[in-house]
């Protein structure tokens, strides 16, 4: 009796009028931007820990003070938003949402610390920058009250120029030195140069004055001019370039020193030509970073700097002023119109350090650009 086998069933394609179901795909959440929800319940929290707070701290407790009343809201702010955040959400949720808001209050106000500061002092030394005169006369024969259209801090700007140049010439090749000596040569003795650069960047500035004047002053009797100023400064500087270019000399590949080496270079041929160019951006923050360290020191040259009030552009001869050194004596001597020439000074040695670390995350900026 014969049998008969069915045939076996070809797969047949789906045709295109049955519809087939597709799965919900998971969509990943959006941290930098805010739900409905979420702006509700940071606006609602901030409105209602105001009011809880301006009840019980203004009108039940008769308390007073801003930094307590702004202490209270902060942390009444913090409990009702992460109630209020916990009734629609998982814990996850709420903790990364609390944790945000911690954050950017902390944010908010330490930029309010720093913008009342700024404010301040510009407010202050305004009457004295609108003056011309400002700017281009010194304090020579001008008593520490006279008006404001008499005197000015062009020796205090040539002489922080002159001290700072003085010491970039002191302490950038010993710097970029230094750098290079902790990461291109191997053995215990770059390991305790690099403790020595690391606890140095953390010596108070006094102990440089203190050091330049103990040798080059009483050792050796050189007189207080700016050329000891500068020494004082490039003391401070030396450590914080060192420390930052040996960070930038280390993040270039290692690659280019062993294809360096294997075209028959030296290790100095290499590091002349292929490492240091390969950092030069890296470098120049390194040096601006130190510059702005400097710029703005006072305590080595209360030391080793005497205080003028005249111009002079001879390093090496009679004491040199700077704007660090104008604002300390400015400031204190207590007259009103001298105070306002300090505060001027300290508005014009804000601007030079906001333009030097602009100018640093600047070429940072480009530096990762081009990676």
């Amino acid at each position: 009796m014969a049998t008969t086998t069915a045939p076996p069933k070809v797969p047949t394609e789906p045709s295109a009028e049955a519809p087939t179901a597709e799965l919900p795909r998971e969509r990943p959440r959006a941290l930098r931007s805010r739900t409905t929800e979420e702006r509700t319940a940071l606006v609602g929290s901030l409105l209602g820990s105001l009011a809880l707070v301006w009840l019980v701290f203004e009108q039940l407790l008769a308390w007073s003070g801003t930094l307590g009343f702004l202490v209270c809201w902060y942390v009444v702010f913090l409990v009702m938003f992460a109630a209020v955040t916990g009734m629609a959400n998982p814990w996850p949720v709420v903790a990364d949402r609390l944790m945000s808001a911690a954050v950017h209050v902390a944010a908010l106000f330490v930029l309010l610390v720093l913008g009342s500061v700024i404010v301040y002092i510009v407010i202050r030394g305004f009457p004295a920058l609108i003056h011309l005169n400002f700017y281009l006369k010194d304090m020579s024969g001008v008593g520490t009250d006279d008006a404001l259209d008499r005197g000015g801090v062009l020796h205090a700007i040539v002489g922080t120029f002159i001290e700072v140049a003085i010491a970039v010439a002191v302490s950038l090749p010993l710097g970029i030195g230094t750098a290079v000596y902790m990461t291109e040569v191997r053995g215990r003795l770059p390991r305790l140069v690099r403790t020595v650069v690391e606890a140095m960047t953390a010596l108070p500035d006094i102990l440089a004055g203190l050091f330049i004047y103990t040798t080059l002053i009483v050792a050796f009797g050189f007189p207080r001019t700016g050329f000891a100023a500068a020494l004082a400064l490039a003391v401070t500087m030396i450590p914080i370039i060192a420390r930052s270019a040996e960070v930038v000399l280390r993040v270039v590949p290692g690659g280019l020193r062993e294809a360096g080496l294997a075209l028959g270079a030296s290790q100095w041929q290499t590091v002349r030509r292929v490492v240091l160019p390969t950092a030069k951006s890296g470098l120049a923050t390194a040096l601006i970073l130190g510059i702005a360290r400097a710029v703005g020191e006072t305590a080595p040259l209360l030391i080793v700097s005497g205080v003028s009030t005249f111009y002079n552009a001879n390093p090496v001869q009679d004491p040199m002023n700077s704007l660090p050194l104008f604002i300390y004596t400015a400031v204190r001597g207590g007259q009103n119109q001298a105070q306002t020439r300090g505060f001027g000074a300290a508005t014009l040695l804000l601007f030079l350090v906001l333009v030097l670390f602009a100018a640093t995350r600047i070429l940072a900026r480009q530096r990762v650009g081009r990676r």
